[in-house]
């Protein structure tokens, strides 16, 4: 069956590609294709289509690694449609290579170092059609117990099924496992099969296999890549998932149907005695007897919590990191973790971090997970409505202690808030919005835990730390910061004090920086979205921009445009210039880092010498 016939029946469309076809219609048609578990056929044609480089291009461009040079030169900047037209000429002719990636390292949390690969601006735009398609095609295909790396899933949908009521209960051990260096690991050839079981085209499995053999240069020295995807690409983490996803599977029809038996525990033997003595004591009408009854019950289970023919396991997985929530003895829990890490060895060829893969206590320690820690509550002095104890046996999500002590670190010196000598540069107003931001991060991502107030710590901290930093700017003390900038402020959740600043500006509103103003609590709301995307939208006013072809400087109509890019607009208003070029005041003014340009003003902005004339043609 090929592409062009398979999709001619009468309920399915024609997906041969053409110049006109809408980009979102081929993706939803894909991921029709997903949801009926239907292999894809000749889709390295869909490679031809320029509105996907299109929508691939709105996508990447305000990315701060945009503008990010891999071994080349090339970045976003001068992007123009005959770029397009020459990534699907080699496409088509099969001469494409991808370019080695730029390998640097970043900090991990431990003190070791990851490596990162950068690569080039075209091989970046082509991996992210290549990503839209498979994810198009594979996300509906995916375990719902996996988070990391999925359309509108991350690590808040991730914690709302740890904590939901109707699962994860009477948890007694987590198993919490980790990939060892798992980016750098995955098995070339394990990885292609398991596409090549849904796509039957050779062209675009071999276009997958140079992609992750590409290698990479570090210290100006080409290495091979003998196994893994490189980790800072677009379409790495997409791939990942498509390895994993096999153990998703496993543990899905493997291990959950072995490890889940018995309809409901068995009832604690002491526990119905009990309530039996109390109901005979109601009929007898002494109720002091039944409330010292009752009080007995409530410090007992209402359960067996080691009957043996009651065993529950439940796993959820984000990117390489993944847990295990086990109801049974400590040693089926190892047994657990040897059959993990067996399959993990023979059939996909990982090897689990020893360090990180733990089998923790779910009531006596924590375990750590997406930055919480994880244990499960037990109070018997909770009761609902009824009277009933309504928090035993559920998750509870704390922030770790360390976390935040790390957190406040960064903001003390000699165990003490300190003020910031790399911030004395900026001015009033943006050293409180990088503060204010900073602090909104830390405390909305923890906002799940119950523990979630302790923040508060973290806040005064960073608070005498920021007017530390004013102060030490404006050669004055805290204290008459404190009383310049402390104000009440108005929000829906009340009135707060915060450190505000305010940017008086000529016929237009003041700005205003603040410190604070939101509260700091556990917050039961979700915040996430569960529908599964099935519109794909691409029209933006950037690609009209481009398509236009009109110089947005000179104002000639040219054949082909080329979008010149800043990082940052502030760049562009602070950079110490009086007489700014017309081409920074344009893109002041319309707010916007891009600039469609014909090749003669881009060519004079980048040598400095553009000064508003009209540029001949």
């Amino acid at each position: 069956m090929r592409w062009g016939s398979a999709y001619r029946s009468q309920d399915t469309k024609d997906l041969e590609v053409r110049d006109t076809r809408e980009a979102e219609k081929i993706l939803s048609i894909i991921s029709e294709r997903g949801k009926n578990k239907k292999p894809l056929y000749r889709i390295y044609h869909l490679l031809y289509n320029p509105l996907l480089y299109l929508v691939a291009y709105a996508k990447l461009y305000a990315n701060k690694g945009a503008m990010t040079k891999g071994i080349t030169e090339e970045t976003v900047d001068g992007m123009s449609i005959k770029k397009i037209n020459d990534i699907i000429a080699k496409l088509r002719s099969e001469t494409y290579r991808w370019t080695s990636v730029r390998r640097t390292y970043i900090k991990k949390k431990n003190g070791k170092q990851r490596p990162l690969g950068l690569p080039t601006w075209s091989d970046k735009m082509l991996q992210e059609v290549i990503r839209m398609i498979l994810d198009a095609y594979y996300d509906c295909q995916f375990s719902d117990l996996s988070h990391g790396f999925r359309t509108k899933r991350g690590c808040k949908t991730a914690l709302e099924a740890l904590t939901d009521h109707t699962s994860w209960r009477s948890v007694k051990w987590f198993i919490e496992g980790d990939v060892a260096d798992c980016f750098n690991s995955f098995d070339h050839q394990i990885l292609l099969n398991i596409l090549s079981e849904d796509i039957a085209d050779k062209r675009f499995i071999r276009l997958i296999a140079n992609f992750i053999r590409s290698g990479y240069m570090e210290n100006w020295k080409y290495n091979k890549t003998l196994s893994g995807c490189p980790q800072g690409g677009v379409l790495s983490p997409l791939l990942s998932n498509v390895y994993l996803n096999k153990l998703d599977q496993y543990v899905e029809k493997q291990l959950l149907p072995k490890y889940c038996y018995g309809k409901e525990r068995a009832r604690n033997t002491q526990y119905q005695t009990i309530s039996r003595q109390r109901e005979k004591y109601k009929r007898y009408k002494d109720w002091q007897k039944v409330k010292e009854l009752e009080k007995t019950m409530q410090k007992l289970p209402s359960q067996d919590s080691f009957d043996p023919n009651f065993r529950r396991l439940f796993y959820q997985r984000y990117a390489d990191d993944w847990i295990l929530g086990f109801s049974g003895n400590k040693r089926e829990a190892q047994d657990i973790k040897t059959e993990l890490s067996n399959y993990l060895q023979t059939e996909l060829k990982l090897r689990l971090s020893e360090e990180k893969t733990l089998i923790t206590h779910a009531k006596t320690d924590c375990a750590r997970y997406l930055g919480y820690d994880l244990h499960v509550l037990h109070d018997n002095t909770k009761h609902d409505s009824r009277g009933r104890r309504c928090i035993n046996s559920g998750i509870g999500l704390r922030v770790p202690k360390d976390k935040m002590v790390a957190k406040m670190r960064k903001y003390k010196k000699k165990n003490k808030p300190a003020h910031r000598a790399e911030l004395l540069c900026l001015s009033d107003f943006d050293i409180v919005s990088k503060y204010q931001s900073e602090l909104r991060g830390f405390v909305q991502y923890y906002s799940h835990a119950y523990n979630a107030h302790q923040m508060h710590a973290v806040k005064r901290v960073m608070e005498i730390s920021l007017a530390k930093t004013l102060a030490c700017k404006h050669k004055t003390t805290v204290n008459k910061i404190f009383k310049k900038h402390k104000v009440t402020a108005e929000t829906r959740d009340g009135a707060y004090r915060v450190l505000e600043v305010h940017v008086e500006r000529k016929d237009k509103r003041a700005l205003v920086a603040q410190f604070g103003g939101f509260r700091i609590a556990f917050d039961r709301r979700a915040d996430v979205v569960d529908e599964p995307r099935q519109i794909y939208h691409t029209r933006s006013q950037l690609i009209d921009r481009l398509l236009r072809n009109v110089c947005e400087l000179c104002g000639a109509e040219v054949r082909g445009v080329e979008m010149h890019h800043v990082n940052k607009l502030k760049d562009l208003s602070r950079n110490g210039r009086r007489h700014k070029p017309l081409w920074m005041r344009r893109m002041i003014a319309m707010r916007r880092k891009t600039l469609a340009v014909c090749l003669e003003c881009h060519v004079a902005i980048h040598a400095g010498k553009y000064d508003g004339d009209v540029c001949v043609h």
